[in-house]
């Protein structure tokens, strides 16, 4: 059922003299051995990309996207066989996981049409004269994967390169590496060159610190937490290459008098557990006007009671453990600096069990603004639910964070409506709906939550370069 895990490298799978265990977070029982690479893996992989750059930025945008598809078409078909090791490498319930592959598929499928799409244009000149914008694939391109979506995230790097016309190396996670590995296959099995698409794992900063120096290396493209990305953007400065980063958030939910309470509160817990709260678009800071609150705590508190933890492949599972053991601790501390500052524990607040990296769905009421769960991201089952006396009140606490990746409403007001989309400071803004992404949309943050975007029609913008040219039919 879990893949034997292997580094993909100029169209072999390869192993290596070093590995590390894979681990089960639902059992702490091991999985298997990720093999880690070591410099000359890295060396054989950049030269791998370097000669599929020059092959595929050669291909045809429709051969390209054709290839995309087949690949797609493929992750589709294996579904539960790559939904089944994610469940036991991540831990989420495997409904979950199900949906998450046909969303990585989605993502390869709208990327294969957009390579198409990667228009320049005319610009109007004397006679004489001609001059023409044209968008080229950047190079090769380093890609850095998070764990907590181990077949969406590594698609949405790998769509956008690959339907660019780039070559790619991609260091998944090493807690959840089946997700890339399934990838890797469908397009192996779909024809892809070799080379076009290299997977490596190992240690982050030795292989992060390698690749991202190399000349040949023209785009870092990371997903992960604030302070890493910082670090990968300065490694990158000192080449000036380009870099797209998707990283943390802290999304606020501000929930207006006039919503539907218990409909708001439901979804807002539900959608609050999904992925144990491992996602970087997960409500968390729930900004609830006064004369709706305590209504909305109670409906709130009582959804997030009902979830059912457990093993993710069991039946009726709701929510998983969370991904690794260093979670549990930094939950914890969270819970006991606010319950500490005088924020009240409506409910959970503990590890579940004595198996497992399970946590309960918690829920954290009247928090002051010096908790420090008030300004880190929890990234996991953690709300935090804060009465306001207004909308202007509302929007001060919802950007009060350094961060803005997702933010979150809900009202039926157009004056509402409109001041929000003016004055939230995110990237993402959804409004009745707790959804921050398709593959049609842009997807991206402002201020510490990164630059760029990935999906919708900007999609593949940070994967291209621009050239203008100029022609004259006579030396000047």
């Amino acid at each position: 059922m879990y893949p034997e895990l292997k580094l993909f490298i100029a169209g072999e799978w390869r192993t290596s003299r070093r590995d590390m265990a894979v681990v089960n977070p639902a059992t702490e029982q091991e999985l298997g051995r990720l093999p880690c690479a070591d410099i000359s893996d890295l060396d054989d992989a950049l030269e791998a990309a370097e000669k599929g750059f020059h092959l595929w930025s050669a291909t045809s945008p429709r051969e390209r996207g054709d290839t995309i598809l087949r690949a797609a078409a493929l992750m589709r078909e294996r579904q539960e066989e790559i939904a089944q090791s994610m469940t036991l490498e991540h831990g989420k319930p495997l409904a979950q996981a199900r949906l998450e592959v046909i969303r990585g598929a989605e993502f390869f499928e709208w990327d294969a049409g957009e390579a198409m799409r990667t228009y320049g244009r005319v610009i109007p000149a004397a006679r004489g004269h001609k001059m023409s914008v044209h968008h080229q694939p950047i190079g090769v391109v380093a890609a850095f994967s998070p764990w907590n979506f181990p077949m969406s995230q590594p698609a949405r790097k790998i769509a956008g390169a690959l339907a660019s016309g780039c070559s790619i190396i991609l260091k998944a996670a090493e807690e959840t590496p089946a997700g890339a590995l399934h990838i890797a296959r469908a397009f192996e099995d779909a024809g892809l060159p070799a080379g076009v698409l290299n997977l490596v794992f190992g240690d982050p900063a030795e292989i992060s610190s390698h690749l991202i120096k190399q000349d040949s290396v023209r785009l870092v493209a990371f997903t992960g937490s604030t302070p890493v990305g910082r670090h990968l953007t300065t490694l990158a400065s000192e080449n000036m290459t380009s870099v797209l980063m998707e990283l943390g958030g802290h999304a606020p939910v501000i929930v207006c008098e006039d919503t539907d309470v218990k409909a708001a509160a439901t979804s807002g817990a539900i959608r609050k557990m999904r992925n144990a709260g491992q996602v970087c678009t997960s409500p968390t800071r729930f900004f609830v006007h006064e004369a709706i609150f305590d209504e909305f705590v109670e409906t709130f508190v009582a959804r997030a009671k009902q979830t059912v933890v457990g093993n993710g492949m069991d039946a009726g599972v709701e929510m998983g453990p969370l991904a690794n053991d260093r979670r549990v601790p930094a939950l914890t501390a969270l819970v006991e600096d606010a319950r500490a500052k005088g924020a009240t524990v409506a409910t959970g607040g503990a590890r579940h069990g004595d198996t497992g990296y399970f946590f309960e769905p918690t829920v954290l009421v009247n928090v002051p603004d010096d908790a420090l769960v008030m300004q880190e991201e929890p990234f996991g089952p953690l709300a935090v639910i804060n009465p306001v006396s207004s909308l202007d009140d509302a929007i001060a606490r919802a950007n009060s964070v350094p961060y803005g990746l997702a933010g979150y409403a809900f009202t039926n007001r157009a004056d509402y409506i409109d001041r929000m989309i003016d004055e939230v400071e995110v990237g993402n803004l959804s409004i009745n709906t707790l959804e921050a992404s398709m593959p049609e949309t842009p997807f991206g943050g402002v201020k510490s939550s990164g630059y760029g975007r990935e999906g919708g029609s900007e999609g593949l913008d940070n994967y291209m370069t621009i050239k203008n040219v100029w022609h004259s039919s006579k030396i000047a």
